[in-house]
């Protein structure tokens, strides 16, 4: 480019002049630096200089100058090409850092989308493992993270640790620092393991490697990976959650059909077991028939109606009875909360923030706790989430919200529902 400038000046120089001819080494200088960085452009503001000195001023065809205005117009001319081409690489390395930093976020939009269609945790861990094997161009495992963890899956899924790969990642869960070829810590593994992070602590270990032996990850890009392995803890608290929810939702199932069986039991049991028993009563009273029968037969429905009482009496679960605080009933198992006899609307976040309360009234429940139960692991640090659902429910249940003596606060800790 320098030298096509150096053309275009002798072209122009004999019908123009020299004046303006150091203007056309501007562009080549702006171009090396838009195209080739900060160096190259240096180096074309030197020889567009040398060039200039070299061709156009006088005695030409020599670096020597004698006009005084000749050396001001090439120490200029090298000036300002310096200084432009430092801008222009300035705006050439924020272009490439800006897409950087969209393909960065391209990356982990696409990322946590592929977990967020995954239904189970073990859809989680395939599909986590797999999507970081792509995108580092490695293999991949994932791991519990626990003292002796065990594999959870693998990309591909031939791939299997060693002893010595297990006592590395086992090491990751219990520091919680990423160690393995080429990070700090120097441990006998070709793995290179991380530990994926939940609010509770390391809740999986991911170990990625290269068949090549090289670092599977390096040092520019670890705080991708540190993204990801955000998304992938999310996730994996996510579907652990859901678990669990499911897990919930069919043990009161269960106990909602062992209740009815219980109460049906007890309804077509109870009355017979009553009346054998007063027959029993009667006869031995009135004297017929033999008194040792009568005796045996009054004995054994004493006995049956003791079993089926405390039979019944742990039939129904907790949440079946509504719980009453005052002037305030709240029906777990029917979803309704009443004061003073007249069902209160709640929304949705409010009846599971109060339900959490009422499983565990007369106890402290953390800030953390109610907001990663009711709003999920994402939220548990926006606070002022639960004290809009704390204010509305006072509002809706406290005889006076301004002093509450239902939903009780503890300064810097959390909130509890009195127990009685």
């Amino acid at each position: 480019m320098v030298s096509a400038s150096t053309l275009a000046g002798l072209a122009l120089a004999p019908h123009w002049g020299n004046s303006a001819v150091d203007l056309l080494y501007l562009p080549a200088v702006l171009g090396a630096a838009m195209l080739a960085g900060l160096g190259p452009s240096l180096f074309a503001a030197s020889a567009s200089a040398l060039a200039y000195n070299f061709f156009f001023t006088a005695p030409h065809f020599t670096f020597r100058m004698e006009n005084p205005n000749d050396i001001v117009t090439v120490v200029t001319l090298f000036a300002v090409a310096t200084v432009t081409s430092q801008l222009a690489a300035s705006v050439r390395r924020q272009a490439r850092l800006a897409e950087a930093h969209a393909a960065r976020n391209a990356t982990i939009a696409g990322f946590a989308g592929r977990l967020l269609g995954c239904a189970t945790e073990a859809e989680v861990q395939a599909a986590g493992s797999a999507e970081l094997a792509a995108v580092f161009g490695c293999n991949a495992v994932l791991t519990s993270g626990v003292a002796e963890p065990q594999l959870l899956s693998a990309m591909p899924a031939s791939v299997r640790l060693t002893p010595a790969d297990l006592a590395v990642a086992a090491l990751v869960a219990e520091t919680g620092e990423r160690a393995g070829r080429g990070v700090d810590r120097a441990v006998p593994t070709e793995w290179q393991f991380h530990p994926v992070r939940s609010a509770s602590g390391v809740s999986a270990v991911i170990g990625l490697a290269r068949d090549d032996g090289a670092p599977p990850v390096a040092a520019e890009h670890r705080l991708l990976l540190d993204s990801l392995l955000d998304q992938l803890a999310l996730a994996l608290e996510r579907g652990r959650l859901e678990a669990e929810a499911r897990e919930f939702a069919r043990t009161r199932e269960r106990d909602q059909v062992r209740s009815m069986l219980l109460s049906s039991i007890g309804q077509d049991l109870g009355p017979p077991l009553k009346a054998i028993g007063e027959a029993a009563r009667a006869l031995r009273r009135s004297g017929e028939g033999d008194r040792a029968v009568v005796t045996g037969i009054g004995a054994e429905a004493v006995k049956i109606e003791r079993y089926l009482t405390n039979l019944l009496a742990l039939g129904p679960a907790d949440d079946a009875q509504p719980i009453v605080l005052g002037e305030v009933t709240i029906d777990l198992f029917k979803h309704a909360v009443l004061r003073d006899g007249a069902e209160v609307h709640l929304t949705p976040k409010e009846f599971a923030l109060l339900a959490e309360l009422a499983k565990h009234r007369g106890r402290v429940l953390t800030h953390r706790h109610l907001l990663r139960t009711v709003w999920g692991p994402a939220h548990e640090k926006q606070i002022d989430y639960l004290r809009v659902a704390i204010r509305a429910l006072r509002q809706k249940l406290e005889a006076v919200p301004s002093a509450p003596a239902l939903i009780l606060n503890e300064p810097a800790v959390g909130y509890r529902l009195k127990a009685g």
